[in-house]
């Protein structure tokens, strides 16, 4: 017997963490593409650190999530930028 992983209930918050190369235009571009897709979350709780030796960042951010069609197209959008390497 195989069990289902958990539904998620919308509207949640939802931690969304993005990885990609350190470079100028990786943290603005991930930020534009959740100001457009998640409009109101809260820049304040955005959480970016780099790695040891610099050459990656993470950035962290909640946004009210409303349906599993807005996280799967912020989720193609950002990787499709060619900047990220992945999105957890």
């Amino acid at each position: 017997m195989t069990e289902e992983p958990p539904k998620i209930i919308f509207p949640c918050e939802y931690p969304i963490k993005v990885l990609g190369r350190a470079c100028e235009a990786f943290q603005p571009t991930v930020m534009a593409i959740f100001h457009s897709h998640a409009e109101g979350f809260d820049v304040s709780g955005v959480v970016v650190k780099d790695s040891r030796k610099g050459t990656f960042q993470s950035i962290t951010i909640t946004i009210e999530a409303k349906s599993e069609a807005q996280l799967s197209l912020i989720h193609r959008e950002l990787m499709d930028t060619g900047l990220v390497s992945m999105v957890i």
